[in-house]
């Protein structure tokens, strides 16, 4: 699903020019971090698996997966340095303190603007503000409309090669007596959210 998702996006095609193995290494890359999201972060699913959103806890350090780097190689081959370049501008644009990270959140092409991507981050926000810590993502341009209209302040843009840009965005720790009725609005109108810890 991650895969197919980021496919058609100017990072998949810098990640990995080569198109016609862009799909196998973008999902095999992907099973390696959701599978690290399961022992130190969570996994989110609306209940016909056409969206989720993958997040860490970062409430101190955190491992790579394990075994990451070889693994990365075997997977990504010739390109893995691009993952690579990637994780480590990420890693230096994270936040110090302790906060969630949503690392992706993704809606199959076909799904797109059904209000999905909407749903999933009305029940981020809603777990969030219960535990009362601050969110941090860093997106293409295209998702920084449905951030913002979540409480997502930017910070300064990341730039990769080629012109490609990535957009930091963090959400301040607060509570809200609002969110629960968000969220209900929200899963009435789209499929249920279920979650993968």
């Amino acid at each position: 699903m991650i895969a197919d998702a980021v496919h058609p996006s100017p990072l998949a095609a810098w990640l990995v020019p080569d198109e016609a193995q862009r799909a196998h290494v973008l999902a095999a890359v992907a099973e390696m971090w959701v599978e690290h999201a399961m022992f130190y972060g969570e996994v989110h699913l609306v209940d016909d698996l056409s969206a989720a959103s993958v997040c860490f806890r970062r409430y101190g350090p955190l491992p790579p997966p394990t075994d990451y780097a070889n693994r990365l190689a075997a997977l990504a081959g010739p390109r893995a340095d691009r993952f690579t370049a990637l994780h480590d501008l990420l890693a230096t644009a994270q936040p110090s303190e302790a906060h969630h990270h949503l690392a992706c959140l993704v809606v199959r092409p076909p799904f797109q603007r059904t209000g999905r991507g909407q749903a999933l981050m009305a029940d981020l926000r809603n777990r969030l503000d219960h535990i009362d810590v601050p969110c941090w993502t860093a997106t293409l341009p295209i998702g920084q409309r449905l951030l913002a209209r979540n409480g997502y302040e930017p910070d300064q843009a990341i730039t990769l090669a080629d012109g490609l840009t990535l957009h930091p965005m963090r959400r301040s720790a607060h509570r809200s007596s609002s969110t629960t009725t968000a969220v209900a609005h929200a899963s009435c109108q789209n499929p249920q959210v279920q979650r993968r810890q």
